[in-house]
């Protein structure tokens, strides 16, 4: 599976739901899931199902709130970043994430980490790529 972008990301963007400022805009969370098997283009939001484990490993049902750096744009794409992300002091699996709009859970992006990925009493780390127009981690250009 490769990353998805939620069809009703896609509108809800078209409709102003998600502002991606980092001062003053909306809050965004990423939750750790052990499969994503029940994600696809048509998931609308956050869901518990097959969410990592809170049990006794240090991680919240509902993920950490990411840092949004802001809007930015270049060479006529424009995209957003967020800053590094560690769930400190975990022990857990997680085959993917998901990104998405923290006070109301509107899905942003799911993340495939092309496998299981363990910390174990130690610290789960998301970096995101490079802020730039040709790899962060949402990009919007020209059709």
């Amino acid at each position: 599976m490769a990353n998805i972008v939620p069809d009703s990301f896609k509108t809800d963007l078209l409709k102003g739901t998600f502002n991606f400022d980092s001062s003053g805009g909306s809050t965004f969370k990423l939750a750790l899931y052990t499969s994503q098997a029940n994600f696809s283009t048509s998931t609308p939001a956050f869901t518990t199902t097959n969410e990592v484990s809170s049990s006794g490993t240090n991680y919240t049902s509902g993920g950490n709130t990411l840092t949004n750096n802001g809007v930015s744009i270049a060479s006529n794409i424009a995209f957003i970043d967020f800053a590094d992300l560690t769930f400190s002091s975990v022990t857990l699996t997680a085959t993917g994430a998901l990104i998405y709009k923290g006070t109301s859970n509107e899905a942003v992006l799911v993340l495939d980490f092309g496998g299981a990925k363990t910390a174990t009493n130690g610290d789960f780390v998301i970096q995101f790529p490079t802020a730039d127009s040709s790899n962060a981690i949402i990009r919007l250009g020209n059709a």
